[in-house]
């Protein structure tokens, strides 16, 4: 069952790959309706850095919505290393027929920074649920993957975060990791 779903998915995301950067047809009269770039998930994360805070509409296949009244989803470009996290923000939810489908976003992108405060927060925050609560949780796997997550404890995440903040901080003198995601403003399944 898990490889038909994948098979469906992946012929959904050929297919909207194939598209590319589209444009809007002309109107009725034969007039050049107002173009709208619509980029796919690999062009938007590519060029991610430079669009931050800015206003960007793209399409991809929706792989996962969030179980907690699917106020996330998460969008995949050509492959499963290539997902975005979509925000519903001020649209409440959104419709879980999302799955599995050619979502087309309006959004505004964010950047979320890990960096060492970020971690200690982190840090603070999980030990306190764990003195009240018992064992921390090891987070929804669909986010994890989309950073690049493959420890399952809190503190295995932690832990990799802080190497790979290292390795970024040698390889670009940055000691932060960016995470790009989407504030919906709206969305249509295609």
């Amino acid at each position: 069952m898990k490889t038909i779903k994948f098979t469906i998915v992946a012929a959904i995301m050929c297919m909207a790959v194939s598209c590319g950067n589209k444009q809007q047809p002309a109107t009725e009269n034969g007039e050049q309706a107002a173009t709208e770039t619509v980029m796919d998930v690999d062009a938007l994360l590519a060029d991610a850095e430079n669009l931050v805070n800015k206003e960007v509409v793209f399409d991809g296949v929706c792989t996962h919505a969030c179980k907690h009244g699917a106020t996330k989803i998460f969008m995949m470009g050509s492959d499963d290393t290539k997902t975005i996290r979509v925000e519903a923000a001020k649209l409440g939810s959104f419709d879980t027929k999302c799955i599995n489908s050619i979502v087309k976003v309006n959004g505004v992108l964010r950047e979320e920074r890990v960096d060492e405060a970020y971690l200690q927060q982190w840090e603070a925050k999980a030990k306190a649920l764990s003195d009240n609560h018992g064992d921390g949780e090891g987070g929804c796997s669909t986010e994890k993957n989309a950073r690049g997550e493959t420890a399952n404890t809190t503190e295995g995440r932690i832990a990799d975060f802080r190497a790979k903040i290292a390795a970024n901080q040698e390889k670009t003198g940055k000691a932060y990791l960016s995470f790009y995601f989407v504030e919906a403003v709206s969305y249509e399944i295609q």
